[in-house]
């Protein structure tokens, strides 16, 4: 890979610690996790107690007070090379906890924010619904205002990350009949009604946990309402951008590590009494793949210093989500192809890696809808040609 001009030292600085403390203490565990299903709660303490989740987070709430993005970048790109795309302490920082960054009020900071910093409160976001994917303003989960000022929360949740071990949840649900019409909720699993579904098993991601969360009749009081109940629609469409840049970030980190084990791996493997580097097929392949990692990589870190600068687009982040997952899906099926039968057994990475990679052209927003918000970026969605 190529020299990353917009870091600066201090970046260096923290990945080299990064590197020391995911090596130590997080990669011997990754093997448990694939098993399991999912992270150790003991991860996130530990991630917390080094400083390493929601470092946005003001010192007033135990946080670091680090808005700059590049820390995350560094965080995210380690952590897949080293560990293992299923740890979602990004999912934790950088998907769940801006909502509260942005739209809690001084009292729900002081109640949830430290408890997030240390590790203790981990987070997740209840958006999909079985019938509404892409399509948020869909959704049926509906909260009914009561006459006290609490919410009465009822309706049903899949493919939630962190869903299994999650403490608190920003829950989206109907708060009106207008399509649209969405109120943003914060609930936790002791709430009485709250349950959690089936613990969903991926062909991918297996240390990462997916499930199913239902709400029956769950009493949400007013206090724990984020912003404006109804304007939920809105503040997801804010946080989408940084959200869907996170994927791209995972996406490129991804390929860059498939690429960097099968560059190992092709110098030993032979064929016809030599190594298959010396082809020239697979010197060819491997130079495009180089040239499009670099081309996607550098878009990656111009969108990580638009956002640093609060003028990362809608359009710009769906670019960004689009070239890295396709990126990465194409990368790591020549990889496999370069490892010949062994990439399609588990006991190898790039297998493992193979079957992760796939749900990056569907989550944070399926390819075809970064291709439909890039489209209406230039001024050719349907209402602008009829």
């Amino acid at each position: 890979m190529r020299p990353r001009l917009h870091f600066e030292p201090e970046h260096d600085m923290f990945r080299d610690s990064v590197r020391r403390f995911l090596t130590a203490e997080m990669a011997p565990q990754v093997a448990r996790w694939r098993a399991q299903g999912h992270v150790d709660r003991e991860a996130f303490l530990r991630m917390g107690a080094e400083g390493y989740l929601c470092m946005w987070a003001g010192e007033e709430h135990g946080g670091l007070g680090i808005t700059d993005l590049r820390f995350d970048q560094v965080l995210q790109e380690e952590t897949v090379r080293l560990t293992d795309p299923g740890f979602f302490h990004n999912a934790h920082s950088r998907l769940v906890g801006p909502y509260l960054e942005r739209l809690a009020t001084p009292a729900q900071k002081a109640r949830f924010l430290p408890g997030a910093v240390r590790g203790e409160t981990i987070l997740g976001i209840a958006l999909t619904e079985p019938d509404a994917g892409s399509d948020l303003a869909a959704i049926r989960t509906r909260a009914d205002e009561q006459p006290d000022g609490s919410w009465r929360l009822d309706g049903a949740k899949t493919y939630i990350s962190n869903g299994v071990i999650g403490d608190l949840f920003v829950v989206a649900a109907r708060t009106g009949e207008a399509r649209g019409r969405i109120g943003l909720f914060l609930v936790t699993s002791d709430m009485a009604g709250f349950s959690r579904g089936r613990h969903l098993k991926k062909i991918g991601l297996h240390a990462q946990d997916t499930a199913e969360l239902r709400f029956d009749a769950v009493r949400v009081p007013a206090e724990n309402l984020l912003g404006d109940p109804t304007r939920g629609f809105a503040y997801m469409a804010e946080c989408l951008a940084v959200e869907r840049l996170m994927s791209a970030i995972t996406s490129i980190a991804h390929a860059q590590a498939a690429f960097e084990l099968t560059c190992a791996f092709i110098l030993e493997r032979r064929a016809f009494g030599k190594p298959i580097a010396a082809f020239q097929n697979t010197r060819f392949r491997m130079a495009e793949m180089r040239a499009e990692l670099d081309a996607a990589q550098s878009f990656v870190d111009r969108c990580v210093c638009l956002a640093n600068e609060s003028r990362l687009s809608a359009e710009a982040a769906a670019a960004a989500k689009l070239a890295t997952s396709e990126t990465e899906g194409r990368v790591i099926d020549q990889c496999v192809q370069f490892h010949g039968g062994a990439g399609y057994m588990e006991e190898y990475r790039i297998a493992r890696m193979y079957a992760d990679a796939r749900i990056s052209r569907v989550y944070a927003g399926a390819s075809e809808i970064m291709l439909e918000i890039i489209g209406r970026g230039l001024g050719l969605g349907e209402r602008d040609l009829t």
